[in-house]
């Protein structure tokens, strides 16, 4: 069977919490290496590795995990805002 891609935001969210790979890394109890491996999408997280990265940003999984390329961040913030404004309308 083959192993299906997983996607990540994690370079995205180190950069905005202005974290190196190494301090990351330190924070989840993995190397640093694992980190890059993830950025890269060299390798898929296990599901309690996964976690420990969606507690340590505080945001749920589907933020930043997906099975499918994310779309820019700013199309995404465009579509919520649209929503949001449809439902005040």
């Amino acid at each position: 069977m083959e192993t299906r891609k997983i996607f990540n935001r994690i370079a995205i969210l180190r950069r905005d919490y202005n974290l190196s790979r190494v301090d990351l890394a330190k924070a989840i109890g993995v190397n640093f290496q694992t980190i890059g491996y993830l950025e890269r999408q060299d390798y898929n997280p296990s599901l309690d590795l996964a976690f420990k990265i969606s507690a340590y940003f505080e945001l749920p999984l589907e933020v930043i995990f997906s099975t499918s390329p994310f779309s820019p961040l700013g199309e995404e913030l465009l579509k919520a805002q649209a929503k949001r404004g449809d439902q005040n309308e």
